[in-house]
C-alpha cells in the first residue's frame, strides 16, 4: 500500500505523433515534494537524450512544493538544451496552475 508521502510514475510508449516523433507518456501519481522530486528526475532525465516528445501527465499529483516545481523547470530546461526533445505537461490541476501563476512560470510550463 502506498504511503502518504509516496510518488510514482507509470511510463508508457504511445504511438508516434503526426510528425513521426516518438511519444513517451509519464503519468505521475502522488506528492511531488522535496522527499520525492528526485524520483521524477530519475525517471525523466534518461528519456530526454532519446528525443521525441515526453508528456508528463500531472492529473493525479496531489501536492507540489518548490522542490517539485524546481524539478519540472530543471527537466524542461534540460529538454530545451537537448534540442530534439519536447517536454510537455498535461492535465495540470487548478492547484498546480495557481502555483505556476504565482511563480510566473505559467508560460514556460503550461502547454
Amino acid at each position: 500500500m502506498p504511503t502518504i508521502n509516496s510518488f510514482h510514475c507509470d511510463v508508457e510508449q504511445a504511438p508516434k505523433d503526426q510528425f513521426g516523433n516518438a511519444v513517451t507518456i509519464a503519468k505521475c501519481h502522488g506528492r511531488l515534494v522535496s522527499d520525492t522530486s528526485e524520483q521524477l528526475r530519475d525517471i525523466v532525465k534518461p528519456l530526454i537524450p532519446q528525443g521525441g516528445r515526453i508528456v508528463l501527465d500531472l492529473a493525479d499529483v496531489t501536492q507540489m512544493d518548490s522542490s517539485g516545481l524546481g524539478t519540472l523547470v530543471s527537466l524542461k530546461v534540460s529538454a530545451i538544451n537537448q534540442g530534439y526533445c519536447m517536454l510537455e505537461f498535461t492535465n495540470l490541476t487548478p492547484r498546480i496552475l495557481e502555483l505556476l501563476r504565482i511563480t510566473n512560470l505559467t508560460s514556460m510550463l503550461s502547454k
